[in-house]
């Protein structure tokens, strides 16, 4: 499924992974979710409800994860939004 890039030094090779996804993104969990954002799980659920919080995407099951950027996202914008109420 992954290639390998062959190196000329001693280290191991590493995977290589699909063009078509950035390096640095990564699904995260509930628990992560509310730690990084400072939500409880009711107020993470209450606010995808009213669409004012990234959804979460599926992986199969009843397993679900949060898109880090997504989170990431929402995150900066509140930041912004706070800003631009300051001006107000």
């Amino acid at each position: 499924m992954y290639n390998t890039v062959s190196a000329s030094s001693s280290a191991p090779a590493a995977p290589v992974l699909p063009s078509s996804l950035p390096a640095q993104e990564r699904f995260i969990r509930l628990p992560e979710v509310m730690h990084i954002c400072g939500l409880s799980r009711s107020t993470v659920y209450d606010l995808i409800s009213r669409n004012a919080f990234p959804a979460q995407v599926s992986l199969g099951g009843k397993n679900v994860a949060w898109v880090a950027s997504e989170v990431g996202d929402w995150m900066n914008d509140r930041i912004a939004a706070r800003g631009q109420e300051r001006l107000s």
